[in-house]
C-alpha cells in the first residue's frame, strides 16, 4: 500500500463537512498488470434524483521545492486513474484535491491552466486550516 498523502486526513474530513460518504480508502483499481490506489473513492445522495453521485479523489500536497514536477506527477496519475475509471467504474468521476494556497499561487497560473483545460482535469480545493472544500472545478 502506497503511502498516504500529508493532507489526506484534512480532506476526508473536508468531504465529509461537504455531505460525502467516504467509502474507499483507498479506492483499488485492479488490473492484470498490477493496481492501482487512488486516495479515496466517495459517494453523495443527489436528492432530488435519488441517486448516487461517485467520486474518486487523489490527494496532492504539492510541499516538494519543485510546484511543476509534482503538477507533472499529479497529472501522470490523474490520466492513468481516469482511464482505468473508465474501464472499471465508469460513473465515478475523478478529482484532484489540492491545497487553496498551492490552488491560488499555481493552478491558476498559464501552464497548470493550459493543462487543467487540455486534460478537462477536474480540482477540489481544500481549505487545510479549516479543513473544508473550498472550490469544485469540473
Amino acid at each position: 500500500m502506497a503511502a498516504k498523502d500529508f493532507y489526506h486526513e484534512v480532506v476526508k474530513t473536508a468531504l465529509n463537512k461537504d455531505g460525502w460518504t467516504i467509502t474507499h480508502d483507498p479506492l483499488i483499481l485492479e488490473l492484470s498488470s498490477g493496481r492501482l490506489e487512488v486516495d479515496l473513492g466517495a459517494e453523495r445522495l443527489i436528492a432530488a434524483q435519488k441517486d448516487q453521485m461517485r467520486i474518486a479523489v487523489e490527494v496532492k500536497s504539492f510541499l516538494a521545492p519543485s510546484t511543476t514536477s509534482e503538477f507533472h506527477t499529479a497529472l501522470g496519475q490523474f490520466l492513468n486513474y481516469r482511464v482505468v475509471l473508465k474501464v472499471k467504474e465508469p460513473g465515478r468521476v475523478l478529482f484532484i484535491a489540492v491545497p487553496s494556497k498551492v490552488y491560488r499561487n499555481f493552478f491558476l497560473e498559464e501552464l497548470a491552466q493550459l493543462s487543467v483545460k487540455e486534460y478537462k482535469v477536474k480540482l477540489l480545493v481544500f481549505d487545510p486550516d479549516e479543513e473544508v472544500v473550498v472550490q469544485w472545478n469540473d
